[in-house]
């Protein structure tokens, strides 16, 4: 516990320090904190600092992706951190290949390689379970829970004329101004994320149900003086099976969900074609989070240490589940890849621009609670360190600006590419791995081939653990 609250004091007050763009309003906007970690030790000292800190909740919908790699698809808290920290590793990269010194990179054994200098290692921080498998949380007593229930959420066809989905608080209501009671106000909330209502029924089942809290498997019959005792339940996601995998059967209670399957995000519209963050951490335990364009340079994948969640509904178990257990048969993996699953600790601090946290905070006249429609990054870079997007793109562009560069997020695949071939330009060609040798590489997609080993290491766990794992578009990865 020590070291989560440590991990997660150093993420809330590096959030502190960011300037107000970008930040939810408080008490009527809520978002999820993600964010990487530095460890470095030496004889005598272990220094921990943030490297690169996102936060989001909003994916684009299928239509709105685009073929020029300039929009970004997922800007959950998750994929924002581990985003800016490739940036953080390719400014560190490009230091490396030109001789300047306190690089966290160092020579490795192999030509143009390089590794982590010793005792550098990275840990990664969430403010909530990532969505998908690791949410979906056994339940005893909703109103015991230190955050309300992460719930499934409905598609509403609401798009905003571009393909971009509308934040809640932009899809239209009936009789807004109507006067509501409590219970109706709450039922209307419910709504207005997508919730299911609550599971109750007034026979549940007896049994030996290791979901069923002590009090409903004591309880007799119903005789007027005590309400009916809760369906055992659990914490709900929004996040959808993907296309051939079992199907969530609906069922009231602990049987709403399929557990240990793939997951797209939701989207308040058309359907996405991101898959969940917890199916993106389990993935990073395998092949590494620093993807196929650094592994040409690394002669070892780099893997998080440790995985650290904030307060909020959490299993211990569940969370060995989608992160770890799913993956942890793997094997026949290339050189400088391995299962490399995460010790995972909880920390009883909350961020506090969570759900819960803003909506306790609410006051009369702000407005639904709502979730914030921007996604802020910061990573320890020297140009550009801060980051702030709505819909894919700048936060504040005009329509006009969007198919320009001036529109791009610092963190979209294109700009990421661009920096990697800065790093290719800045290599002495007798130092260049071997990967980017010979072969005539253009495009983004022809370097993300030619990372041979990343792609063998891929296609190991795609077969093994993830064979429903949705194959990208090639059209949209032939950008240069």
């Amino acid at each position: 516990m020590a070291l989560a609250d440590e991990v997660a004091a150093l993420c809330l007050e590096r959030w502190k320090r960011l300037p107000r763009r970008g930040k939810p309003e408080a008490g009527r906007e809520w978002t999820l904190l993600a964010a990487v970690l530095q460890v470095t030790r030496t004889a005598n000292t272990v220094k921990k600092e943030v490297v690169s800190l996102g936060t989001g909740t909003k994916c684009i919908g299928r239509t709105a992706m685009s073929p020029r790699g300039d929009v970004l698809n997922d800007s959950h808290a998750e994929v924002i951190a581990r985003r800016g920290c490739i940036r953080y590793l390719l400014q560190e990269l490009n230091r490396a290949v030109r001789g300047e010194e306190n690089s966290v990179f160092t020579p490795a054994d192999q030509r143009g390689r390089w590794r982590l200098r010793p005792g550098v290692s990275f840990l990664f921080f969430t403010s909530h379970t990532p969505c998908g498998d690791a949410s979906i949380i056994p339940m005893i007593d909703s109103q015991s829970q230190p955050c309300p229930p992460v719930t499934s959420t409905e598609s509403h066809k609401a798009t905003d004329g571009r393909g971009h989905l509308k934040r809640g608080a932009e899809a239209p209501t009936e009789a807004a101004h109507v006067k509501r009671t409590r219970p109706q106000v709450q039922k209307a909330a419910r709504q207005d994320r997508g919730d299911p209502e609550p599971s109750l029924l007034s026979n549940p089942p007896k049994s030996e149900d290791p979901f069923q809290s002590p009090a409903a498997a004591t309880q007799g019959p119903s005789d007027g003086l005590a309400p009916p005792p809760r369906v055992p339940d659990i914490h709900r996601t929004g996040a959808k099976c993907v296309l051939g995998s079992p199907a969530d059967p609906l069922s009231p209670g602990a049987g709403y969900h399929s557990t240990g399957v793939l997951r797209l995000k939701p989207g308040r519209g058309e359907p996405t074609r991101s898959l969940s963050c917890s199916d993106k951490v389990a993935r990073w335990g395998v092949l590494g989070f620093q993807g196929a364009l650094l592994s040409h340079y690394l002669q070892e994948a780099l893997y998080f240490s440790t995985v650290v969640v904030g307060q909020c509904p959490y299993s211990q178990e569940v969370m060995q589940r989608a992160l770890v257990t799913r993956c942890s048969h793997v094997s026949d993996l290339p050189a400088g890849f391995s299962v490399s699953p995460p010790e995972l600790l909880r920390s009883s601090l909350e961020f506090p621009f969570s759900q819960a946290q803003t909506r306790l905070r609410h006051q009369a006249g702000q407005g639904r609670v709502s979730p914030c429609g921007a996604a802020v990054s910061w990573c320890k870079v020297t140009e550009g360190p801060l980051d702030v997007t709505a819909n894919g793109y700048k936060h504040g562009v005009t329509k006009k600006s969007l198919d320009t560069a001036a529109a791009r997020s610092l963190l979209c695949k294109v700009t990421l590419f661009h920096s990697f071939l800065s790093v290719v330009a800045a290599t002495d060609p007798e130092a260049l791995p071997d990967s980017l040798r010979g072969a005539e590489l253009k495009s983004y997609w022809d370097f993300k081939q030619a990372s041979r080993a990343y792609q063998q290491a891929w296609k190991r766990l795609r077969s093994q653990a993830f064979p429903l794992w949705p194959r990208c578009d090639r059209s949209l990865l032939l950008f240069c």
